[in-house]
């Protein structure tokens, strides 16, 4: 079976609201074996919701709508439904009682409006709502099955798993399973070249890419007839993805970058410590953002002037003065000196020009210098070292501060992942 998925509302076209629903829906469904041919974003518009329920209903055979079934004069998804199957609308008395029951039970007057959510499609069935006052529709244009639902997350949620679930689930003949691999260090073409057949169209199991905030996930969709065969091409093909890309691997699922690095830095009993410039504390931030920090991040330093940078992490006046603050030779004594004071084992240091203002020919905006000290013994190392890399990131600020955060991360986790290689 194939499903459909239209969003109704104003405020999702015109991008005020995020549409969460359909990814959720989504999810739920391929879960039970059923692939959504596409999503639907439609304004509050009568026509145009009864235009798309009739050609999705020709296209799919389950059409799952969300949203449109307040109370007020732009929820159309009742009247668009009954448009849609040539009928009219009828009061729907268990439900109006539901409601009156629910405004008595939170101690508020019901509305008149509140009265059009007991309206029905003639010929349509009214799914019970737990979570709000709005029931839900299920119709039937052959040979789709149609169900409207309401529009606030909770609810869809609440009503799928109730309503619509059930007469789903154990559905023969189809299992699919998705995953993502997570990469940084690399963009999506050389991802993709990287990754060569693998990307074929028609393979089973499909890959894809897509890129978010720099990193680039490596989508696989198994679909099989049974679990066994889908779970087995699933795990081949990671390994195949694993195998092609290397390092450039760092994760799964929704695993960040900081996941990564700190699930490293507790496996080995390390500590790291940050000397930031241009990123103002978001690396420090990332590293934070996992559960447990103290088990691997010492601290840090925010050293925006050449002052605090001399004071606090021992950098050198004649360092500032012949290479300027955004230099190798700045990122490393940064670097050093956060090691020497932290008594961590691993330093990041990053120094550049964030923008918009401030960059020069020969420092433009988005160039980045990186520096990673390792602790006498870090690393299998027995003595200290530091290394610096330059980096252009010609994009807005906040982006360079992003990128060069990550960027950071990334040079860390392979660090780790060469000393623990020997």
């Amino acid at each position: 079976m194939k499903a459909a998925i239209i969003a109704v509302g104003d405020e999702l076209v015109l991008g005020q609201t995020v549409d969460t629903n359909s990814a959720w829906l989504s999810a739920r469904l391929v879960a039970v074996g059923i692939m959504p041919t596409y999503h639907l974003t439609v304004a509050d518009d009568l026509d145009a919701i009864a235009g798309a329920i009739v050609a999705a209903s020709a296209k799919a055979g389950l059409v799952v709508v969300t949203g449109g079934l307040g109370p007020t004069k732009d929820d159309l998804t009742r009247d668009a439904i009954a448009k849609a199957l040539d009928t009219g609308m009828e009061l729907h008395v268990p439900s109006l009682e539901r409601i009156e029951a629910f405004f008595r039970r939170v101690g508020r007057p019901m509305s008149d409006s509140n009265r059009l959510q007991a309206m029905c499609p003639v010929g349509a069935k009214m799914l019970d709502n737990d979570c709000g006052t709005a029931p839900g529709i299920e119709a039937r244009f052959e040979p789709a099955r149609v169900f409207a639902l309401p529009g606030v997350p909770v609810a869809t949620a609440s009503m799928f798993e109730r309503h619509i679930l059930p007469s789903l689930s154990g559905r023969p003949g189809r299992v699919i399973r998705t995953g993502v691999l997570r990469t940084f260090g690399a963009g999506e073409s050389t991802i993709g070249q990287m990754l060569g057949d693998l990307m074929k169209r028609d393979r089973n199991p499909v890959v894809g890419t897509t890129v978010s905030g720099g990193v680039v996930g490596v989508r696989i969709r198994s679909d099989f007839p049974s679990a066994d065969l889908a779970d087995a091409a699933m795990a081949e093909t990671e390994a195949l993805v694993r195998e092609s890309l290397g390092d450039f691997v760092y994760g799964r699922g929704e695993e960040t970058l900081q996941d990564a690095v700190a699930g490293l830095l507790k496996r080995v009993g390390r500590k790291v410590v940050t000397a930031e410039s241009c990123t103002g504390g978001l690396l420090s931030k990332f590293l934070t953002d996992v559960p447990g920090a103290s088990e691997f991040f010492s601290g840090g330093w925010v050293c925006y002037s050449n002052r605090l940078k001399v004071e606090q992490l021992g950098v050198r006046g004649e360092s500032l003065a012949e290479h300027g603050a955004v230099s190798e030779a700045v990122a490393l004594e940064m670097a050093a000196g956060a090691i020497e004071r932290s008594g961590a084992d691993y330093a990041l240091a990053l120094t550049g020009i964030a923008g918009p203002g401030g960059g020069t020919p020969q420092k433009p905006v988005g160039t980045v210098w990186i520096a990673l000290a390792c602790a006498a013994g870090a690393g299998g190392g027995g003595m200290p070292r530091a290394k610096a890399a330059l980096f252009m990131f010609p994009w807005t600020r906040e982006l360079v501060r992003d990128r060069a955060a990550k960027t950071a991360l990334n040079i860390l986790r392979l660090e780790l992942l060469r000393s623990a290689a020997g």
